[in-house]
């Protein structure tokens, strides 16, 4: 992008609101412009910190006083809606943390809002942005024969509660928190899903083990199993003929070939140990984007496929 410049905005002023302006302020030709945030102590701390000029006190205030090219949306669940409807009166390209909505039918709502005002709202799906995961990307591009997806998930809804997550969003916490595994199905399967079948279902009034299987039009298939209010790994393995990618810890990336008998681990990406995993080239992308240069950058529709197979998983029953 050199010779290129681009302004950014935040709005947030949390630990997520930090990591993406640590990744925008290492790119030449890029200035955080900007900080809005509902707790005015926190905003400026961020500012000093990292010498941004401009403390919005509303969002108007925050575009006319930076003209930023991108906002960047880090604010908790519940407040995204408001936000995202607020930053959509003005012509920025807006990169917004996930999920955006706290659960699916929030998420179709802001994506109708965008679609209806013709603005762009692409979605920070970071695990996209992982060496590990463009590593195994690359070499499965390569490989021709059918693909077996395994993602292994854990959440607890107790953990979530106890670290003051609003009950809100922990009723809808595969929404909040699974969606950085299940989207690893729309990253590494081909084509469609064509079908969710339940092994095990979920029962919210007992969460315990959830499987589903997924079958793509492409002839991949897809096997969910999530373990709930548990102990379990988060991981992600996808198996061809020829090789095997094994994503645990899912930031590191580690493959087997036909005839092998041992795990060959992947160099990692030196961006992902100076800043939050993907976050750098997740932030190289959403400028690109902002400048109207093709990116990688997730735009909110296709996001939000990952927010309906998430639905589609959850609200399976055995039989049906």
């Amino acid at each position: 992008m050199s010779g290129h410049s681009c302004k950014v905005a935040v709005v947030g002023a949390g630990y997520m609101a930090r990591e993406h302006i640590r990744a925008f302020g290492d790119i030449p030709g890029v200035t955080v412009a900007g900080i809005l945030s509902r707790t005015s102590a926190r905003a400026e701390a961020l500012a000093a910190e990292f010498g941004v000029a401009c403390i919005g006190e509303s969002m108007r205030g925050l575009y006319e006083a930076t003209r930023a090219d991108l906002l960047v949306i880090a604010v908790p669940e519940l407040a995204a809606f408001s936000v995202i409807r607020a930053a959509l009166d003005h012509p920025w390209t807006i990169l917004a943390e996930k999920p955006v909505g706290y659960c699916q039918e929030e998420a179709e709502a802001i994506c109708a809002l965008v679609e209806a005002q013709g603005r762009r709202l692409y979605v920070a799906l970071n695990r996209r942005f992982y060496g590990a995961t463009l590593a195994a990307a690359r070499d499965l591009a390569q490989r021709s024969g059918p693909r077996f997806i395994e993602v292994l998930d854990q959440q607890d809804q107790a953990a979530a509660l106890a670290a003051s997550q609003p009950e809100r969003v922990v009723r809808n916490w595969m929404y909040a928190n699974s969606i950085h595994l299940v989207d690893y199905f729309l990253q590494f399967g081909r084509g469609e899903i064509v079908g969710v079948d339940a092994v095990l279902p979920w029962k919210p009034h007992s969460p315990g083990h959830v499987a589903a299987l997924l079958r793509f039009s492409g002839g991949d298939v897809g096997y969910y199993h999530a373990v709930w209010n548990g102990p379990g790994p988060w991981a992600c393995f996808v198996s061809t003929p020829e090789t095997r990618w094994e994503l645990r810890p899912l930031e590191q990336a580690r493959r087997q070939m036909r005839g092998e008998r041992m795990l060959t681990e992947q160099e990692a990406e030196p961006w992902d140990a100076a800043f939050k995993p993907g976050l750098r080239r997740q932030a190289e992308e959403a400028v690109k984007t902002a400048l109207g240069l093709p990116s990688l950058s997730v735009p909110l529709a296709e996001a939000n496929k990952t927010m309906r197979l998430i639905r589609s998983i959850y609200e399976q029953r055995a039989g049906l």
